[in-house]
């Protein structure tokens, strides 16, 4: 019997970028590699793999460092949305290495970061009520053969036909990791 985490792998093996979707992907996998070093940093800090917080970065904040890890909000306040009142500690304003720090603290980290396990930790960052929609996350797939649409456009409000428009976690990854 197969553990249930080895899912991701094999949809990751069938995972392959949309051809019209090509340019926009390496197009951010340069605008994350120029960040190299400060997510390496990071990820001393945290031991979270460093392309694990690129692809964070990269869907929570559109790779601002002005913006929390978290979710997006500028770091110049805590958090106002989900999750709301970060950083606990510290005070504003505060630095996207600080912000960060505090958004890994929030997911139990398994002990081995194989792709399993950081496709299931990318997922659980988002949470997992795509599952209850019956599709498989944007946040992992988007742009790839393996999601068509439907999105949260807000926490709780989801839509069945919009079609996300961010780059998901695959597709970065599967240029990250070449």
């Amino acid at each position: 019997m197969k553990l249930p985490l080895q899912i991701y792998t094999e949809m990751y093996n069938k995972a392959f970028i949309k051809t019209d979707c090509w340019a926009p992907v390496n197009k951010r996998v340069e605008e994350i590699l120029d960040y190299k070093n400060l997510y390496v940093a990071a990820s001393a800090a945290t031991q979270v793999p460093w392309d694990v917080i690129a692809c964070i970065h990269s869907l929570e904040s559109d790779l601002s460092l002005t913006r929390h890890l978290h979710n997006g909000d500028p770091i110049f306040n805590r958090t106002v949305n989900a999750p709301a009142g970060r950083p606990l500690k510290g005070k504003p304003p505060f630095t996207w290495t600080d912000s960060c720090i505090d958004a890994l603290s929030m997911i139990p980290k398994p002990d081995l970061w194989n792709l399993d396990w950081k496709l299931y930790f990318l997922e659980s960052y988002n949470g997992f009520g795509y599952r209850k929609q019956g599709i498989n996350s944007p946040y992992l797939w988007s742009m790839t053969n393996l999601y068509e649409k439907g999105k949260y456009v807000a926490d709780g409000c989801y839509d069945p036909d919009y079609i996300s428009q961010q780059i998901g976690a695959v597709a970065l990854l599967k240029n990250l990791l070449i």
